[in-house]
């Protein structure tokens, strides 16, 4: 069991890494669009499409990487006073009846939205666009899946240490 959370914790930090390789795409592309436009006087809609769809793949392929570090925003109020042990069920509880429905709901209801668009092989409607729309709805799952595996991990971690009584 060890070895398979590992390996989906070593999946989770390369897409939150991949993820962080997008911001700099993202920067490098924005500066293309901007010079192409204003110095040269070309459009570029596949690169702007293409700034775009980063942006969204940093979201979708850091949310386990984020969960991973513990950085998700919460509400810290309550929690914070909590001896370590409660928040260990906190974290425990909330991946059971929080986490895990809520991932396999957005891969429920995403799955034939992307399938659909595999399907047809999804291309943009701009003139000149990219021709791989599905690719970025496919992220949908990648989100949900990296969710759920982050969130085993989480269990695994956070079942060990209330069984071990170390928090």
């Amino acid at each position: 069991m060890k070895h398979l959370i590992e390996w989906a914790e070593a999946l989770t930090e390369g897409c939150g890494r991949l993820a962080g390789w997008c911001s700099l795409a993202i920067l490098l592309l924005t500066l293309t669009v901007v010079l192409l436009r204003y110095v040269f006087g070309i459009g570029a809609t596949a690169i702007q499409e293409t700034a775009l769809y980063l942006h969204g793949a940093i979201f979708t392929l850091a949310a386990g990487f984020t969960l991973k570090r513990d950085a998700h925003v919460r509400v810290d109020v309550f929690y914070r006073r909590f001896s370590a042990r409660s928040q260990c069920w906190i974290d425990f509880l909330g991946a059971l009846l929080f986490l895990f429905p809520l991932a396999l709901t957005i891969f429920g209801f995403s799955w034939a939205y992307v399938l659909g668009s595999w399907r047809i092989h999804e291309s943009s409607v701009e003139a000149g666009g990219l021709a791989y729309v599905y690719l970025q709805k496919s992220l949908l799952l990648v989100l949900s899946t990296s969710l759920v595996l982050e969130g085993l991990a989480q269990l695994y971690r956070k079942g060990i240490s209330l069984k071990r009584g170390e928090y």
